[in-house]
């Protein structure tokens, strides 16, 4: 089974909810959990554990310019604009390659080749028992997001249960992980703001087919907008985080809630068991 954490926009309090479900899992199964935040991953400031790295690597054209003849047809050929072919010069944008290799098939000169470039690395902790932490990382300066989410997912699948902490928004690093998820759980907060965005993160789950259910987070009663259209879209209230000091006070100290908070470990397992409703298991 394969569940995301989702959220419309920033600091909905995604990951809290994503890290304490794996923590409190943890005890009695074995979690997998994966950041997918890769350009701001987070989920290792609640689990500080010693990591093993991995680099994440895409295909480039390298070019041997003793064989060009500046035809062009490398550059008419990518999508993306990588590739620029002046008469004397020949200009290439690596951060734009998307690495499909075109380029390489139709060099008549065979002056093109594939390398390797890093974009980014995958880290593995297992920081305690029963949960296995992998953490996508982007580097600074890379766009290539969906690529390196890509890699942490693939390194993921084979386990019985594998707990998605998504980036936040509605474009492609969150369609990337959303596509085959068994469900997904939208953190949200009862403001317009969290409103609008949770409209938009509610669509791209439903066009994708997967199935959601909504936490409240920082809740004061005040809801009524939020329930009210989860009503109109079948969308279930999994559960209500409360806006609260103690809380604040744990999530800020880099502590899990499921750890200090020992009442709080029904109320994730409670939301897990929802959770799995959602799936028909």
């Amino acid at each position: 089974m394969r569940l995301v954490v989702a959220s419309g926009k920033g600091g909905t309090g995604k990951t809290l909810v994503a890290a304490n479900l794996a923590a409190v899992l943890s005890s009695e199964m074995e979690v997998v959990l994966v950041d997918c935040d890769v350009e701001e991953p987070n989920a290792h400031l609640f689990f500080p554990s010693e990591e093993k790295v991995l680099p994440v690597l895409i295909d480039v054209p390298a070019f041997e310019s003793s064989r060009c003849n500046h035809c062009g047809n490398c550059s008419d050929s990518c999508q993306y604009g990588a590739i620029v072919v002046l008469r004397e010069q020949l200009l290439f944008f690596p951060a734009m390659c998307h690495g499909c290799g075109g380029c390489e098939l139709v060099c008549p000169q065979g002056a093109i080749s594939m390398a390797k470039r890093p974009i980014g690395h995958i880290a593995f902790s297992t920081p305690r028992q029963g949960l296995v932490l992998i953490t996508g990382v982007l580097h600074e300066r890379e766009v290539m997001s969906p690529r390196v989410i890509r890699e942490a997912l693939n390194y993921a699948s084979g386990h019985a249960l594998v707990i998605c902490d998504a980036p936040p928004g509605t474009a492609c690093p969150v369609v990337e992980t959303l596509e085959g998820a068994d469900a997904c759980i939208f953190v949200t907060e009862p403001t317009r703001f969290g409103l609008h965005d949770l409209t938009l993160a509610a669509g791209v789950a439903e066009l994708l087919g997967v199935p959601s259910g909504v936490v409240i987070n920082r809740s004061m009663g005040d809801d009524d907008s939020i329930r009210d259209f989860c009503r109109a879209r079948k969308l279930p209230v999994l559960t209500t985080i409360p806006f609260d000091r103690d809380i604040a006070e744990t999530v800020n100290s880099g502590q899990l809630l499921t750890d200090r908070m020992p009442i709080m470990r029904g109320q994730f397992r409670e939301l897990f068991s929802r959770a799995c409703v959602l799936t028909g298991v």
